[in-house]
């Protein structure tokens, strides 16, 4: 089983004047620890409970945010939890894509998902459609990435994409992603009919709350492997993520969770066959925060994942 690392507040003791330093930090500890992978959030608001959801908290872009990490460290994937369609043109968004997978050497995700924080949105002066607009540009935006990243690095032959909402004369895309056919596509959302279906025709990944519990995930899981016998798609091809918030502590008080548990919670999410597991923490930025998790890190890469 695999680690993931999601961070999704920075609202950090030193403020915006070492948020920079304390990122450098987060991540080279997390990756030193044993952690596969490490994700934001692509939202331009911290999430919240007040003025429609709306925070005055820290919230950094996430691009930008994965270009610095990449340039920090050497070996954790890198990807957003997950972009929201709406927020940027998909061929542009592809191209950004593909630029983090070249500076990383390969290390790039392409997260997705229809969107759906209209408040943010509103607020900065983007678009928001209905939903079934959304989810007719999510997969539109779906099949222009897997126009740009087959092999078209001439000029001449550059295809068009003409869809509904997106009309490209050329899908030209120079450099190629490093890793091919293309960074692996992850699709977030738990939808048993438009989501799920998209990911086994499209996608190389999913990702469901673990708070959904055992039952739905089985449930979603089920779903999907319908979807991918549809499209003949092996259903094994999909990398089964799931995200949940878990902060260790040794004695797991406070709402928190002792190794040994969270060690037997990924145990139950692999049973179910989920291959990733995503955690925030609640002490990210606090020194020593990832020393429990390096002691437990190399016996969750040792779980075997059902159907694998």
């Amino acid at each position: 089983m695999k680690l993931g690392l999601q961070v999704n507040n920075f609202t950090w003791p030193g403020g915006a004047a070492t948020l920079g330093a304390d990122l450098i930090r987060i991540a080279q500890d997390a990756e030193e620890a044993g952690f596969d992978s490490f994700w934001v959030m692509d939202h331009f608001f911290q999430l919240g409970e007040v003025r429609n959801g709306v925070t005055d908290q820290p919230m950094l872009e996430a691009y930008t945010t994965l270009g610095f990490v990449a340039g920090v460290t050497s070996k954790m994937k890198l990807g957003t939890m997950v972009t929201g369609v709406t927020y940027r043109y998909p061929a542009i968004l592809v191209k950004e894509v593909t630029t983090l997978d070249v500076l990383s050497g390969g290390r790039a995700y392409l997260g997705i998902g229809a969107a759906w924080f209209e408040e943010e949105h509103r607020s900065l002066g983007v678009p928001f459609p209905p939903v079934k607009e959304r989810f007719e540009r999510l997969e539109e935006a779906l099949q222009i990435a897997h126009q740009m990243w087959q092999d078209q690095g001439v000029f001449d032959q550059a295809k068009p994409y003409e869809g509904k909402h997106n009309h490209l004369t050329r899908t030209l895309n120079v450099p190629q992603s490093l890793q091919r056919p293309h960074p692996p596509i992850l699709i977030g959302g738990t939808g048993e009919q438009k989501t799920l279906r998209m990911v086994a025709q499209y996608g190389d990944a999913c990702n469901l709350f673990a708070r959904l519990g055992d039952d739905q995930l089985k449930h979603k899981l089920e779903v999907l492997q319908e979807h991918c016998a549809k499209f003949n798609r092996p259903y094994s091809d999909i990398e089964k993520t799931s995200l949940d918030s878990i902060t260790l502590s040794r004695d797991g008080g406070n709402g928190t969770l002792t190794p040994q548990q969270a060690l037997e919670q990924f145990k139950k999410l692999a049973d179910l066959g989920f291959d990733h597991a995503l955690v925030s923490f609640r002490n990210v930025s606090q020194p020593g925060a990832f020393e429990l998790w390096a002691g437990i890190a190399p016996q969750i890469h040792k779980i075997p994942v059902a159907g694998r």
